[in-house]
């Protein structure tokens, strides 16, 4: 099969960053699914991984951790799929990844394609859906109210493609209101787009901005990127009894001062289940499933930007310069081998 893999890992200027390789077939596990990979999308951990993660023994690493495509083969062990089935899934960094022309995945992480998306309309969303619902639901608990702020919520980061998707899931399942920051004309349409009640910059200092809107102290802080760069401001700016949440790898992080205000902090990893088969795993299939309603339902759409074109190594180390970049607006998505 077709497949774009890396055996050195570093920088994305090298021609061997990112390799169009032939590899074996899969075969699926007890609970796995073997899926046809139609479409995939970029993230930052694809760069983070090519970057800094040795393939075993030498071996080929595949990434890509977005997916979308149809069942070729099951598992003895699969009870919710048949071959046919159109399916989208982010899979796990301890497997190899979609950019590939077959790829297995534990049926339990895996949800039902919209049947209203186009294959890269579905393709962009399982990640970031799964990263914003565990983060708002799981780790943040967004329905059970802080004390003070308990209705609002500040989101840094908001047009990337997690952003994008965490506001869009706060305006269909809550009614806390939408702080998100943007730095360009571009992203800050963006952002109000998808639902956001109001938007601030975050190239300059976020408290007096927020002090500025006269809406009180957020009880809620998602931050999806340069967490490092935005701490003392988040530290200044959320309620007492607070909760703040981030995604990124902040070189440094001084925790230390949130004690003063009793701010709690939440880290959210969406392959944390599955990388250590949490009895709880197959929550992860079922959200996608509940996305894929609420995208039927027409209440969220999918966060596609940019199809960049097939799935081979040129296009791939494009993407990834791209997200490198820091400029990416929603997501981008490649179709097709």
């Amino acid at each position: 099969m077709k497949a774009v893999a890396y055996r050195t890992p570093g920088a994305i200027d090298r021609d061997d960053a990112l390799q169009d390789v032939e590899l074996e077939v899969p075969v699926p596990g007890e609970r796995d699914l073997l899926v046809r990979v139609r479409a995939v999308s970029v993230n930052p951990v694809d760069t983070k991984q090519r970057k800094g993660v040795e393939p075993p023994d030498g071996d080929w690493r595949v990434l890509g951790f977005d997916a979308c495509g149809v069942v070729e083969k099951i598992g003895a062990g699969v009870e919710g799929f048949r071959v046919g089935d159109e399916v989208y899934y982010a899979g796990c960094i301890d497997r190899p990844g979609s950019n590939s022309e077959f790829q297995c995945v534990d049926e339990r992480i895996v949800g039902r394609k919209p049947s209203s998306l186009s294959d890269a309309e579905a393709a962009a969303l399982p990640l970031t859906s799964i990263t914003a619902w565990e983060m708002l639901f799981d780790r943040l608990e967004v329905r059970r109210p802080t004390p003070q702020g308990g209705r609002l919520i500040l989101i840094i980061g908001g047009a990337g493609g997690v952003g994008s998707i965490t506001i869009q899931l706060l305006r269909a399942l809550t009614d806390l209101t939408v702080i998100a920051t943007a730095s360009r004309p571009e992203t800050r349409e963006w952002v109000l787009e998808c639902g956001a009640h109001h938007v601030i910059d975050h190239s300059k200092p976020l408290a007096p901005q927020v002090a500025e809107l006269g809406l009180g102290a957020p009880g809620f802080v998602f931050s999806t990127t340069q967490t490092d760069r935005h701490m003392a401001d988040v530290i200044e700016l959320i309620a007492p009894q607070g909760r703040f949440g981030l995604i990124d790898d902040p070189p440094e992080l001084n925790v230390m001062p949130l004690k003063r205000k009793s701010v709690s902090l939440r880290w959210e990893l969406m392959f944390t289940r599955p990388l250590f088969g949490t009895p709880d795993v197959g929550e992860q299939g079922g959200l996608l499933n509940e996305v894929a309603g609420l995208v039927e339902a027409g209440r969220v759409k999918t966060t596609l930007t940019e199809v960049a074109g097939r799935i081979d190594a040129a296009t791939l180390r494009e993407a990834h310069a791209r997200i490198e970049s820091g400029t990416a607006r929603g997501k981008i998505v490649l179709e097709g081998f």
